[in-house]
């Protein structure tokens, strides 16, 4: 990025060049290849960030191809689960800078399209399971958080560094708040630093870590516990997750006490326990049609 230093203060000048000699400068596409690409195997779809020589920035161009990717998957009755993972040494470095110095405009529809995604990262009707190696940085941190669970190399780091440049990762905040403990957010938040991949666990901002060579096998193990539970009742139950941790205790309970009737109502529940009752392993359908129960 060439950041077209008159447009800032003095000061956020400064902090853009400290973090320029940080962190390698982000080069203009010089490909025609997709910034993201996918492909289903196992019922997984395994979601990839593609580009590298721009350090998996989160151009418009990949925000937008990232929720039309997850919402084609999300349409897929054959899939169970996304798998978020990334090419090159960089997971993602966050929001491309020279959108942020092409008008107003732009800059509204990357924020505006950035919240949609992460927003739809909770929406959707399937487990997100991100497999971080290398660095994920502001918005690419975030990406991280907004997934429902995180397996980070142990070389993995993570930060939100905007206050180095002037521009507080108050979007990220966002995850952040919603995820770690507030000291852990606010230390990354005011100081910009990297946390390692063990204080990422500790605070709650991933769910696994895994030694470097063991990445790929600890993700793939996750995966697997993950997609062999039945689409229909995981949906629900992660649709109700989201919801009832926004609300006070009784009306949490009240929400969650209908789920359990809806979710008792469906074929997987009661194949469920049926098959623990005869001591065999269940017969999933996938089915979210109720089932009509006669009256007793």
């Amino acid at each position: 990025i060439q950041f077209q230093h008159t447009s800032m203060t003095s000061v956020a000048a400064a902090g853009a060049r400290a973090l320029w000699h940080r962190f390698p400068r982000r080069l203009a596409s010089t490909s025609a290849s997709p910034p993201v690409v996918s492909e289903v195997r196992d019922s997984v779809a395994r979601v990839t960030l593609a580009n590298p020589k721009q350090r998996n920035s989160l151009s418009l161009e990949t925000l937008r191809l990232l929720e039309s990717t997850l919402n084609k998957h999300a349409d897929d009755s054959a899939v169970r689960a996304v798998l978020l993972r990334s090419d090159g040494p960089v997971f993602s470095s966050g929001h491309h800078l020279r959108e942020m110095d092409q008008g107003e405009a732009l800059r509204r529809d990357v924020m505006s399209q950035c919240s949609r995604l992460m927003l739809r990262l909770h929406s959707l009707p399937l487990p997100v399971i991100a497999q971080v190696s290398g660095l994920a940085t502001a918005a690419g941190c975030q990406l991280v958080v907004s997934c429902d669970l995180a397996v980070a190399a142990s070389s993995a780091r993570f930060a939100t560094p905007g206050v180095k440049i002037g521009l507080f990762c108050s979007t990220p905040a966002v995850a952040l708040a919603r995820s770690v403990n507030g000291k852990m957010a606010m230390r990354m938040l005011l100081t910009g630093e990297p946390i390692t991949a063990q204080e990422a666990l500790a605070s709650g901002l991933v769910s696994h870590v895994a030694e470097d060579a063991d990445l790929e096998a600890t993700t793939e193990t996750l995966v697997a516990m993950v997609t062999r539970h039945s689409r229909p009742v995981v949906a629900m139950g992660k649709q109700t997750f989201y919801q009832q941790v926004k609300l006070p205790r009784d009306e949490a309970y009240r929400l969650c006490e209908s789920t359990m009737l809806a979710n008792l109502r469906l074929p997987d529940a009661q194949e469920g326990i049926a098959a623990f009752l005869e001591k065999r392993q269940p017969n999933w359908s996938h089915s979210d049609k109720e089932v009509v129960e006669k009256q007793k």
